[in-house]
């Protein structure tokens, strides 16, 4: 084989394969618009294999609106407005990285996380990155807010093996997603950030303290239009 040849092999493989990696992810997007996925490639990376999976998903209007509104009101106030990216919250984190020159903060909304957990493993690089904003721009481009906080609220991590708000409900409170009051939607709000030692430390200074934060920010959450 040529040199030349050689050289276009190592260019376009790679991106035949990102294409072909973003075809399959645009395809499995139409489908999350109706369906729930039944594992995710984040729930993957996160469980062990010795760890039972506790993922129940259920209807958007069978999860709590307290939990709907303390979400966004902790992870990202402007979910209703933005078109899937917060600039602002991106250049805030893109000042931090360049202090550090790593990926340390992300500025990323609903819409991103919900790319992220769905289609791609838990790492921090510039490619990841990348490839989280192609699949939030499709993401958005094809489902609405009220079903892309839906299809969050279902897959997000809040425990060892633990994803999704039924999952959550039924373990820490012993009720279903659409039962949960303020405070427990507050507190459960307040754990993403590191859920596996949240579910062993409930009475974390830290956690109380975002939960009372959360709680208090809930009243001016903007939920997706449709939704009381």
């Amino acid at each position: 084989m040529k040199i030349k040849h050689i050289i276009q092999a190592i260019v376009f493989i790679p991106i035949f394969i990102i294409l072909g990696l973003n075809i399959a992810a645009f395809g499995s997007i139409l489908f999350y618009r109706a369906f729930y996925p039944h594992k995710t490639v984040f729930m993957h990376a996160r469980t062990p294999d010795k760890i039972p999976l506790q993922y129940q998903p259920v209807a958007y209007e069978n999860i709590s609106i307290h939990l709907k509104k303390a979400i966004i009101a902790a992870e990202d106030a402007k979910f209703a407005q933005h078109s899937g990216f917060d600039w602002q919250g991106i250049q805030n984190a893109a000042k931090k990285n360049k202090k550090t020159g790593k990926i340390k903060a992300g500025g990323s909304t609903i819409s991103q996380q919900t790319a992220k957990n769905l289609f791609l493993i838990p790492n921090r690089s510039f490619v990841r990155k990348g490839e989280e904003a192609v699949i939030t721009a499709m993401l958005e481009a094809t489902t609405d807010k009220e079903r892309i906080l839906a299809l969050y609220l279902n897959i997000i991590e809040w425990g060892e093996g633990l994803f999704g708000a039924e999952a959550a409900a039924q373990y820490y409170y012993k009720k279903s997603a659409a039962g949960l009051t303020q405070h427990e939607a507050a507190q459960l709000a307040s754990m993403p950030t590191r859920p596996v030692y949240y579910q062993q430390h409930l009475d974390n200074k830290r956690l109380k303290n975002k939960t009372k934060i959360i709680k208090k920010r809930m009243q001016n959450a903007t939920l997706p239009q449709g939704d009381d």
